[in-house]
């Protein structure tokens, strides 16, 4: 059997290798150390000027404690995009509020300015004027940035800005990541950069970013002994990992540039094919890092179905994956409030997420196109 194309495996640069055998070198293993704050300064450096950046040890992490700094607490209800992965959602019943789901637009398959307004009115008309939003941006295309800031704005709400697919994405050349109240990043092993697993969170106040380092490492206050004041956390990242995650800030646009040439790859496939689309930027404002390329499928035009391709690439040894599916429809949140229609429904019906990593060789894309072929 042919080995397997993944859908997104981890790509090296060749100096992350530098980096954490210089760890090793001065036994700097903990969870803090040059390596950290060296990736914390690249990150910054990218993402621009004023910005503050805590590195911790996953994206869902970054989440739990905007949460906590936005003042999140049991009994709040917090407005999260429908279709996302179940991180985005998990950490609001961290703290024992309730999630209330919104639905995606067609344009980027995000949060929905009409539905998101909606639920805001009928929150506040119900006595539960909703504390936070996140907002995500799905498979690394930037949502309606405008259009929520001015709804968040409006109803003086934060915007939690979920960018963990995101890193390299841009809307009106701003890059994502600095849009929120408090933004998030995600290094998990299948990102456009990854630290093994890491995340981060991005603040335009530096005590904000003092505050979640504080919180990250168990809260401890500045005594000579061990003292806690408030409740705290393990979420720093590891000097390790951040040793990886600085060797990928060195390739970070070229993998992006490599990221954008596979959805061009899949557009030239299918771009005489009826019923077939693939997912991309709606106008200029918006530039996506493709994280991952997806299509989503017209099964009566097409002639075959989303699942159908799927099962043949998965026959050739080929990893293809649905899309996510909504929030709303996962049995551990059949409970929560969800305003909208079908939209991300549909999406998660009929799109497929098709391999996307930057070190897909040229005989690899050989064997996905052949299938695909097969489709056209």
């Amino acid at each position: 059997m042919n080995s397997k194309i993944y859908l997104s495996s981890p790509h090296m640069g060749g100096t992350e290798r530098n980096y954490v055998r210089e760890a090793f070198d001065t036994n700097w293993i903990a969870p803090l150390g040059p390596n950290v704050t060296g990736f914390e300064n690249s990150l910054e450096n990218y993402l621009g000027d004023e910005i503050f950046v805590a590195a911790l040890s996953s994206g869902t992490a970054a989440l739990h404690l905007a949460l906590i700094l936005l003042g999140v607490e049991s009994g709040d209800e917090v407005i999260c995009q429908s279709m996302t992965f179940s991180a985005s959602a998990n950490p609001i019943v961290y703290q024992g509020a309730t999630p209330v789901f919104v639905d995606s637009e067609a344009d980027t398959w995000n949060i929905c300015p009409q539905r998101l307004e909606e639920a805001i009115l009928d929150r506040i008309a119900k006595g539960k004027k909703p504390k936070a939003i996140i907002a995500v941006h799905l498979y690394g295309m930037p949502y309606k940035v405008d259009e929520i800031n001015i709804i968040s704005k409006k109803y003086k709400i934060p915007v939690i800005e979920d960018s963990a697919e995101a890193l390299g994405s841009t809307y009106k050349n701003q890059k994502c990541g600095t849009f929120g109240d408090i933004s998030i990043l995600s290094f998990n092993g299948n990102k456009i950069i990854t630290t093994s697993g890491g995340g981060a969170l991005v603040t335009k106040n530096k005590s904000i970013k003092e505050k979640a380092i504080f919180l990250a490492t168990q809260a401890r206050d500045a005594a000579a002994h061990y003292q806690h004041t408030q409740i705290g956390y393990n979420y720093r990242l590891s000097n390790i990992c951040a040793g990886i995650g600085r060797g990928q800030m060195e390739v970070l646009d070229k993998h992006v540039g490599l990221r954008r040439e596979m959805n061009l790859f899949y557009k030239n496939i299918f771009k005489n094919s009826k019923g077939v689309h693939v997912f991309s930027e709606p106008t200029e404002d918006y530039k996506s890092n493709h994280w991952l390329s997806c299509i989503l499928i017209e099964e009566e035009k097409a002639g075959f179905s989303s699942h159908t391709l799927r099962l043949a690439l998965e026959k050739e040894n080929i990893e293809a994956r649905p899309l996510w599916k909504p929030m709303h429809l996962q049995p551990v949140f059949s409970s929560a409030p969800y305003y909208g229609e079908s939209l991300s429904e549909d999406l998660f019906k009929n799109g497929l997420c098709l391999p996307s990593g930057s070190n897909l060789s040229t005989i690899e894309k050989e064997r996905i196109k052949n299938v695909l072929k097969q489709f056209v």
